[in-house]
């Protein structure tokens, strides 16, 4: 029986591992735990410790993270702790218990300037406190842990917590028409997809620990995908595309942000899902 541990399990992440899990044909051979802030704060060393030492967990997969992209260029300080110094504490106590971390980080680590999928081995450059952040983060992992697996990811949605998806079918039903930025390119990525890769690195024993880009397949901008998920939902709402300096925001946006995800297909052996068929069946679930 494997002990574990998934924080932030109330985020859309968090909730999709639990339904993916599930699913799962061998589950009982695992014992997860789901916790949210509630129930174990991550900031709090002494909670970690304690947590850790209770339930033995042969596995971490830390979903929690402040993801208000442009709140976090007012509480650089709030986002730091969460996505940077929470982490610290988990990589020390996963070393210390022997546990492999699974950390979730994002597209926001790269300026988005050059218009090419951006690899594991690209150059980060983050734009705004969020990508800041979320960069510190996996740099503590690197550097306590050699038993990890980083997995960067892109625009997510589910049908749970709060998303781009659920945003516009919201405004969609509300208004007549919408502006949508158009200048920023990347692949929206749907959680369970994800969750999916994650329960098959724990399932494999996979000791290919690293760095790793998972998006869904293709390529998108923001006005594409909300044209995408009202033609889905048979919404009529009429879709203007604006550029993003129509649209200010307090954190810089990357301009094209897609992953390659050569690697990770090739070690997992993953056939990843287009993001427009994926994104049907997240609808077909709401």
């Amino acid at each position: 029986m494997k002990n574990i541990l998934i924080t932030g399990s109330n985020g859309q992440l968090g909730q999709s591992i639990q339904k993916e899990y599930q699913n799962l044909l061998n589950k009982e051979q695992f014992n997860f735990f789901f916790k949210d802030s509630a129930e174990l704060d991550i900031t709090d060393t002494k909670s970690v410790i304690e947590d850790f030492q209770k339930n033995k967990y042969q596995y971490c997969i830390n979903c929690a993270a402040y993801t208000a992209v442009d709140q976090a260029e007012i509480e650089k300080e709030k986002a730091l702790a969460i996505n940077a110094e929470a982490v610290s504490n988990l990589a020390e106590v996963c070393k210390a218990n022997q546990t492999i971390l699974i950390h979730i980080s994002t597209d926001f680590v790269f300026s988005g300037i050059k218009p090419f999928p951006y690899k594991e081995t690209a150059k980060t450059q983050p734009a705004g406190i969020y990508g800041e952040t979320k960069l510190k983060g996996e740099q503590i992992i690197q550097q306590h842990l050699s038993r990890y697996f980083i997995l960067r990811t892109s625009w997510l949605y589910s049908e749970f917590g709060n998303n781009f998806l659920k945003t516009m079918l919201r405004l969609g039903q509300e208004r007549e028409e919408l502006s949508v930025v158009f200048d920023q390119v990347g692949t929206p990525t749907y959680a369970r997809d994800l969750a999916q890769v994650i329960l098959k690195i724990i399932i494999t024993n996979s000791n290919d620990f690293g760095l790793y880009h998972y998006s869904n397949e293709g390529v998108a901008s923001w006005y594409d995908f909300a044209i995408a998920i009202f033609e889905k939902k048979n919404i009529t709402c009429n879709v203007k595309s604006i550029l993003s300096e129509e649209y200010p925001t307090l954190a810089k946006r990357p301009a094209f942000s897609v992953l390659d995800k050569q690697k990770v297909k090739a070690v997992f052996s993953l056939e990843i899902p287009y993001w427009q068929k994926s994104l049907k069946n997240c609808i077909d679930k709401l």
